[in-house]
């Protein structure tokens, strides 16, 4: 193999590049975690659980290094098919990726649910793993020790050894950077994988029914978080549109699960599906840099969680 003379240099570093995934279970910080990473909103978040169902790669680009940020659903115990869907496409990233960054909310001792995953990752003998404390705005010094003491017990209750334990706070952007700086030299040698500027490499179409999603579950009650999809049909420039003027026009269905859940997201005279779009257009505007006409439709999609036909018309 030969050697670039540019490497040899003792003052440079390698160039590194790889794919890094967070997991934890539902809610846990990951999706805006990701984003505060990337600088840029690329994952969905919301304060449910179970709102990331597809796999985002949030990409960080640096001089010396381009960290992937693979984002997953949150790990949990699967009461639909869909649920068993979610949890196989975590297992299998977990198996392709460099380094696993665990999330774990300081505000909310170990549970269960922690445990569960925990142990599950302790079967991945190879892959590094770094315990990730998000959400430390919300507790005080005391209580953020506690956790990551508990966090070093559990590792080695389970046989992980954690490459890092490292607190954060997305939302404050303590340590952020930090969290970076410690995935990077986990990463394998390596150039570039994606070109400088890109952010992610989800379609287009994906991500702009993300964020429609993302605004249909604002406000909504309880019971709907997992019966909301999106399916965007179509994405066509406008014609007869001069050149400096573009329009986009976007055709998309919100499918629900039952008929009640109609007027739920409808709204009274149609007013919730009005605020929808114009909340989803304002992201959706800001992704693609171009003016969208949004056109949203609700439908009614009978159980489709259930329904292995239905999952797979819907993307899953």
């Amino acid at each position: 193999m030969s050697v670039r003379s540019e490497d040899t240099d003792e003052n440079t570093a390698p160039h590194r590049a790889g794919f890094a995934c967070f997991v934890g279970r539902p809610n846990a910080g990951k999706s805006t975690l990701t984003n505060a990473l990337v600088g840029q909103k690329v994952a969905i978040t919301s304060n449910r659980p179970q709102t990331t169902r597809h796999t985002v790669r949030g990409i960080v680009h640096r001089p010396d290094a381009q960290l992937i940020l693979v984002d997953t659903p949150g790990l949990h115990k699967p009461r639909t098919l869909l649920g068993e869907r979610l949890n196989d496409v975590v297992r299998t990233t977990w198996a392709e990726v460099d380094v696993i960054g665990f999330c774990l909310p300081a505000d909310q001792k170990l549970g269960p649910g922690d445990r569960f995953i925990a142990k599950e990752l302790a079967e991945i003998k190879k892959t590094p793993k770094v315990a990730i404390v998000t959400k430390t705005d919300l507790v005080d010094s005391k209580t953020l020790a506690e956790q990551l003491i508990a966090i070093d017990q559990l590792g080695r209750e389970l046989g992980i050894e954690w490459a890092e334990i490292v607190p954060v706070s997305a939302v404050g952007d303590k340590q952020v950077k930090l969290v970076a700086d410690l995935l990077i030299p986990l990463l394998p040698k390596s150039p570039p994988l994606y070109p400088e500027g890109d952010l992610t490499d989800e379609p287009e179409q994906v991500m702009v029914a993300e964020l429609i999603r993302e605004a249909a579950l604002e406000g909504v009650r309880d019971e709907l978080p997992h019966s909301i999809a999106v399916v965007v049909e179509e994405m066509i420039p406008r014609e007869g549109r001069p050149a400096d003027r573009p329009l986009l026009d976007i055709h998309a269905n919100v499918y629900i699960e039952r008929p009640s859940q109609k007027g739920i997201i409808i709204g009274p005279k149609g007013s919730r599906l009005k605020e929808v779009g114009m909340k989803s257009r304002k992201h959706i505007e800001a992704l693609l840099g171009t003016p969208v006409f949004l056109d949203l439709h609700v439908k009614v999609a009978k159980d489709w969680q259930r329904d292995p036909k239905q999952l797979r018309r819907l993307g899953f």
